[in-house]
């Protein structure tokens, strides 16, 4: 692989066609269109039931292997292999995330995809786009402003301050915000109690937006929201704090999927951003939805590996939008299954250890149980997995020929990708391995029933897909599941928040581990959004910058132009 020009250098030399073209390759006509200066454009949700009639196109979920702190291109595969497929000819749609701005200005980067396989213009979409996030963070803070002047106008509804679980949101690294107290100061200035900030992709507003079917949908899941509880433990609502209302419009233009390009000049959703360790990391329903109808294969990603963002990607995603996926993808490289070894240090903003980059296929297959275990847990959904190896200059050929040796075993096609350098041209193997697997024929389903409880739902996750023995439940996560369980909460999905480091809930365990319990210490309810969370160690909703974050690298120069970003 040849050197290859920074991001951003890439993305600011690139062509990009009138936005207008690419909504014409889909066939948005203007009436569902609508302007957000040059380069990007909202559609508007009535194309869903515009466009009902016409054919589906072939659903793919880009995945991943259990990645190294530094990620292993989810992103930046799924943007080449639509380029890819267009050069197949066929008419390909990649539906992806928004960008957190505190992530994109921290350590892990963009959102955008990266070398020749990005979606532009990435200064945009990495730095608050259309303002999307920003509108989930303003119907959050409303909410919790509202709840905090209801406690202070007397607490009609009787809440009881200790179980409130509502907290503020910033589209910002701060660890400063983590824990806070309001209220301090003069007796006007509120209730004084301890409470704290997420990010906002961290929100139950963000998971509830990305998984709505519709404006009117959307209104009834904010309503539903659960804030706390009284003192006889009954939930209180957003829709019991007049709250709900005002929130929907404050949403109302950020349900609407933003349309960008690649640089190959194919479509490209950019829609909600999620967390993926406590809620779906999945892009919008609605944005699937639209992009189903309008071409002829589309490629969505979930967040981390495939036993955390495509196992909800299969059972909450798929569950609410009624869409069946054709085939997966999981995303490899030979790095992180050398780090599955065991045998590497590798930590997020640090050098990589030189040995990694030492020809050494044993390694390779020391790390392969991971891969194995993830190319399972795609099948056991009755979904065709394909490995697709992003490659590196590092890569040595017997190290790739492993990787296809074990996918080959496991039931899985194998394609090296050389998108990051070569855009659609080096994706063209893996594009044609897609189109094979999505003719075959699908046996998809869901892991668990709706009617199953919330228990059997949690243990099939821990035990099928994790690998784990069992689970070990907390006093307290057994209260709150008898709580969710008596208040009608039991048919939700279940969400479990655990490392994505690890197939386990120890992060330090590397592979495929075996002979442990998942621990779950709590349990929420995202009553909105539609799931019940549990959370398995110590999940950070707030994070904070490191010691050189990409944010002290950023500027302007003379002419106007970013620079400095990634």
């Amino acid at each position: 692989m040849a050197d290859v020009p920074s991001n951003l250098e890439i993305a600011q030399n690139a062509t990009l066609k009138p936005i207008e073209e690419i909504a014409g390759q889909l066939g948005l006509e203007d009436h569902l269109l609508e302007p957000y200066g040059h380069d990007v454009m909202k559609v508007s949700l009535d194309a869903i039931q515009e466009f009902a009639d016409r054919p589906r196109a072939k659903y793919v979920v880009v995945t991943g292997i259990t990645p190294t702190p530094l990620g292993e291109g989810k992103s930046t595969t799924s943007v080449g292999l639509v380029q890819g497929l267009n050069r197949l000819g066929k008419r390909a749609t990649v539906t992806i995330r928004e960008a957190s701005m505190g992530p994109a200005l921290g350590i892990k980067g963009g959102a955008a995809g990266g070398g020749y396989s990005q979606v532009v213009p990435m200064e945009k979409l990495n730095l608050h786009l259309t303002g999307d996030i920003h509108a989930v963070s303003a119907a959050n803070n409303l909410l919790a402003a509202m709840l905090d002047n209801h406690l202070f106008r007397g607490n009609e509804l009787g809440i009881d301050p200790s179980t409130i679980t509502w907290r503020r949101v910033v589209d910002m690294d701060d660890r400063g915000l983590r824990e806070i107290v309001t209220g301090l100061g003069a007796r006007g200035n509120g209730p004084l109690r301890q409470t704290g900030f997420d990010i906002t992709a961290a929100s139950e507003v963000m998971a509830t937006l990305a998984l709505t079917t519709s404006l009117t949908d959307l209104r009834e899941r904010l309503g539903r929201i659960v804030v706390g509880y009284t003192a006889k433990g009954e939930p209180v609502t957003a829709e019991q704090l007049h709250s709900a209302g005002t929130m929907t419009v404050l949403l109302k233009e950020a349900i609407k999927p933003n349309l960008l390009q690649t640089l190959e000049n194919t479509p490209a959703f950019v829609h909600c951003g999620p967390f993926g360790n406590i809620a779906t990391g999945n892009s919008s329903v609605v944005a699937d939805l639209i992009a189903l109808r309008t071409s002829d294969i589309v490629v969505t990603e979930a967040g981390f590996g495939a036993d955390m963002g495509a196992e909800r990607f299969f059972n909450i995603k798929c569950r609410v939008s009624g869409e069946k996926p054709d085939a997966a993808v999981i995303v490899a490289t030979v790095r992180a299954l050398k780090a599955h070894s065991d045998k590497y240090r590798i930590v997020a903003g640090q050098k990589l250890p030189q040995a990694l980059f030492e020809e050494n296929p044993d390694d390779v297959r020391a790390g392969a149980a991971n891969l194995v275990k993830q190319i399972e847990n795609v099948r056991v959904h009755g979904v065709s997995p394909v490995v697709a190896v992003n490659a590196f200059g590092t890569d040595h050929p017997s190290e790739v020929d492993a990787i296809r040796e074990i996918s080959e075993q496991a039931g899985a096609r194998c394609a090296v990708s050389d998108h990051f350098a070569r855009g659609g041209e080096g994706a063209l193997d893996l594009a044609q391995a897609v189109v094979d697997a999505v003719e075959e024929p699908t046996d998809f389903h869901f892991l668990y029933p709706d009617e199953a409880s919330l228990r059997e739902k949690i243990e099939t996750i821990a035990t099928k897909i994790y690998g784990a023995d069992g689970v070990d439940y907390s006093p307290a996560a057994n209260r709150q599941l008898d709580r969710y369980e008596a208040a009608g909460f039991g048919n939700l999905s279940i969400c479990l928040a655990k490392t994505h480091l690890s197939l386990s809930s120890d992060p330090t365990l590397k592979g495929a581990p075996t002979g442990w319990r998942l621990p779950l210490r709590e349990v929420r309810a995202s009553v909105g959004a539609g799931f019940i969370y549990g959370i398995c160690g110590d999940m950070r909703t707030m994070p904070g910058f490191g010691s050189d974050p990409a944010a002290a690298h950023v500027d302007i120069d003379a002419n106007g132009n970013t620079v400095g970003l990634f």
